[in-house]
């Protein structure tokens, strides 16, 4: 049985610092992580994204939990009174946990006393609101006879519903021990152990115990943090107890990943940020338990993820239902949910399964995640924010400066400052370098300490050199991994294929000269006595590729994404003088790639040939020869509204032509409430049924149990006759339903709205056109009446008029 010194480090804790005194522990991961205090990043791409977030993201998360009364909650559980409101969402006070964390990470990178004052002034706040027997949960504190809708009446009453109580405990961890380690302080820490001692005490199997698990799930790898932390057995036993007994309490239901015990489960399901939290826990407990059920259970899970469930960018979570995993193949762009905290959760659980196997494709699918659909979530400026990151857009997505539920924002916070801590890691004498940033590093390497220095303009081009600054340990073997890319292979599994022909080639040199080595693992070994001023050159032919989907991904078919190296391309109508979604690709289309210095924080473009199809006036259809100019898609809305798609047709019946005008589209459309979607109740896009999430609609939220309406305005006196809406309903997991009645109204020569004569009963019918016909009236201008429903609101994918 191997032992190994493992630091609070092992488990993803990017944080420098070591817990106080050292413990030898047994079935940690065989491969050792680097911590991001260790490497100095001197890259320009990552640079950029760490100075942002140093400078907007994380002021602005603090100045958000002031605005939006996060500290405020704290402060009235602090008070307990009946006449404290509670508002917001049961979780909400993980978004003062999720910051912390990541300012901490910024204080170990750059001290900075203001940000250390204004961060202990925070704790001071939060320890007010901890109960005598360190419960904290201010949804049910500050207001006991009347706690937050989702607490329940007592204590985890509803904490495998709604309440987050083991939710807000794992962030709580988090972020305390983050703290810790920035700090050397036990204010916040101890917070947290006194909160967790309570979980121990009352759940559990035993006399006076609940058995309960959590709803939301992250109480798992929190609590392994704390155990290495502190050395107590107790907080990890409470983590394997979370996972042992899901399946088996009350809740078995797929949706929280409880519908099977862990170990049985071989399909990534239901919520899939809840999903992906459990499964690095599982990694978690497994490497200090030495648990291979938890092994074998994740890497089903993985398989089913990588070959069947997997966005190209390295999105989870198909659907917005559930804000879920949907089914094998289901992928769908426009309406593809890619939370951001997904994303955030698939690093985590790729680079787990790293350190327990030590295989390149774990990093091939967290650099994929990396480059695209994690950092697509958050402005290039750091200020904005994506909850969905879709895959094409009529407009009708764009980032926001926050969220009423701000776990996305929150978490961008805590991970990016930690992305330094990604590119080594360490295993005996072996040192793996898997991903390519500018920086310096010291390593330990069998305790001899081991310096590098690696140069790059990664993921512009494919060339990259480390050189050797100081090397005590003589002899070690450096593993340099070779991307799946290179290797033509864009996922480690057949979800996803390159459709050109080309064979890219890498190389590898050491002081000049060419070394060659079979790849093992995805890795090239070099194993030498190394020498300070050493250089290895790597080259990587970074080519502009086509992939095309398994034929099982509906929505991708008779369809092409275009990648170069890690980056996957979209295009977007910010760089384009045509309608993007109505673009042909050549099968055999040649690419220029531009650079591209003073676009979007400096990229490259890339640009090829194509066509455009779209009807005139008379319903013909036009082609037209195109100049396609794409950009990277984690770079898409940052240039105002309008259209974009990383999946492109090059077969004629994938493709969408630009819609023949209508009546509807020529006219000047207001409503009562006003948001971008407004516009595609006119875009000619009908759904399948009332399940269709592809399309955009427009909706009333937050509106309820009020009328409301929309108007179309046109260009001269028309005579109308007929209206048709199609309602958007995405109930039960949804706020839209359908309305409870609507009318049409049309406005006289002397500009009074006047309702139509109806010649039927206006119907409402989920999933089909609701339609009315009336006597013909001409006007100028025509108006949908809706009165919402009283308790959810309501919305429409498409108003006709005809």
């Amino acid at each position: 049985m191997k032992k190994l010194i493992i630091s609070a480090l092992l488990l993803g804790i990017t944080g420098g610092g070591i817990y106080a005194r050292e413990k030898v522990i047994s079935h940690g991961y065989p491969i050792t992580p680097v911590p991001f205090t260790s490497v100095k990043l001197t890259d320009s791409f990552w640079g950029q994204r760490l100075q942002a977030s140093r400078e907007v993201t994380i002021p602005l998360a603090f100045s958000k939990c002031e605005e939006t009364g996060r500290y405020k909650n704290f402060e009235m559980a602090a008070h307990p009174s009946d006449s404290n409101k509670v508002t917001g969402y049961s979780f909400d006070d993980t978004d003062v946990y999720k910051t912390i964390e990541g300012a901490s990470y910024l204080l170990q990178t750059y001290p900075d006393k203001r940000l250390k004052k204004y961060i202990d002034s925070v704790l001071v706040i939060v320890a007010g609101a901890q109960e005598p027997d360190g419960y904290l949960y201010t949804s049910r504190t500050m207001n006991p006879a009347h706690p937050h809708q989702w607490a329940g009446s007592r204590r985890w009453e509803k904490v495998e519903e709604l309440s987050h109580e083991f939710y807000n405990l794992g962030h709580m961890i988090e972020g305390a021990i983050a703290h810790y380690q920035a700090t050397g302080q036990r204010n916040y820490l101890d917070i947290a152990i006194r909160y967790a001692d309570c979980v121990c005490r009352e759940i559990g199997e035993g006399p006076g115990k609940l058995v309960r698990v959590p709803g939301h799930q992250i109480a798992e790898m929190a609590l392994a943090k704390l155990y290495l932390v502190t050395g107590e057995q107790r907080y990890l036993d409470m983590a394997k107890f979370f996972l042992d007994k899901r399946g088996y309490t009350s809740r078995r239901d797929a949706y929280s990943q409880a519908h099977k015990p862990v170990v049985e489960q071989d399909e990534a399901v239901g919520h899939a940020v809840r999903a992906a939290y459990m499964y690095a826990g599982m990694a978690d407990v497994a490497a200090l338990t030495g648990d291979t059920a938890y092994v074998h259970a994740i890497d089903r899970i993985w398989e089913n993820i990588v070959s069947k469930k997997l966005y190209i960018t390295g999105g989870i979570g198909a659907t917005s239902n559930g804000e879920a995993f949907g089914k094998n193949y289901e992928l769908p762009n426009m309406s593809a949910y890619c939370e951001t905290c997904a994303a955030i959760g698939n690093v985590y659980v790729n680079y787990r399964l790293f350190l327990l196997h030590g295989d390149a494709k774990y990093y091939d699918v967290l650099e994929r995640t990396l480059y695209n659909g994690l950092i697509s979530g958050v402005s290039l400026d750091g200020g904005k924010f994506f909850y969905p990151n879709p895959l094409e857009s009529m407009g009708q997505h764009q980032r926001q400066p926050w969220f009423g539920c701000a776990c996305c924002p929150s978490n961008i916070c805590r991970f990016i400052p930690s992305v330094p801590g990604y590119i080594y890691a360490v295993k005996d004498k072996e040192v793996y370098v898997n991903l390519f940033m500018s920086n310096d590093v010291t390593l330990n390497v069998v305790g001899k300490k081991v310096s590098l220095s690696q140069t790059t303009s990664y993921p512009w081009n494919g060339d990259i050199q480390l050189r050797i600054t100081h090397n005590s340990a003589r002899d070690f073997t450096l593993k340099i991994r070779i991307p799946g890319w290179v290797r033509n292979q864009v996922v480690p599994s057949n979800l996803y294929t390159y459709t050109d022909e080309l064979d890219p080639s890498y190389r590898v040199m050491v002081n000049g000269e060419e070394v060659y080595a079979d790849l093992q693992d995805g890795y090239f070994s070099i194993n030498r006595q190394w020498k300070k001023g050493d250089s290895v050159e790597i080259h990587f032919d970074m080519n502009v590729r086509t992939v095309t989907a398994n034929n099982k991904v509906e929505a991708d078919r008779g369809r092409v994404a275009i990648e170069r190296g890690p980056v996957v391309y979209c295009a977007e109508w910010a760089d384009n003088d045509f309608d993007v979604l109505s673009v042909l690709l050549n099968p055999c289309s040649e690419f220029k790639v531009i650079e591209r210095k003073d676009l979007l924080c400096g990229i490259n473009q890339i640009q090829t040939q194509a066509q455009s199809l779209e009807y005139d006036k008379a319903g013909r259809l036009l082609v037209k020869d195109r100049i396609l100019t794409l950009i990277p898609y984690y770079a898409w809305a940052h240039r105002g509204t309008g259209n974009m798609a990383v999946w492109l047709p090059d077969e004629v019946n994938a493709t969408r032509p630009k819609a023949i005008p209508t009546l509807a589209s020529k006219s000047k459309i207001d409503a009562s409430h006003k948001i971008p979607t407004l516009f595609s109740v006119t875009d000619g896009l009908i759904p399948q049924d009332e399940n269709d999430r592809t399309i955009p609609y427009y909706h009333w939220y937050p509106k309820t149990g009020t009328t409301e309406w929309i108007s179309y305005e046109f260009p001269e006196e028309v005579q109308v006759s007929n209206s048709t809406v199609y309602w958007f309903d995405d109930t039960p997991w949804g706020s839209c339903s359908i309305p409870k009645s609507w009318k049409i109204y049309y406005k006289n020569t002397e500009g009074k709205w006047l309702p139509v004569e109806n010649l039927n009963a206006y119907s409402i019918v989920k999933g089909e056109g609701s339609a009315v016909k009336f006597k013909t009236v001409k006007t100028k201008a025509i108006k949908l009446e809706v009165v919402l429903p009283d308790e959810k609101t309501a919305g429409i994918y498409e108003w006709q008029i005809k």
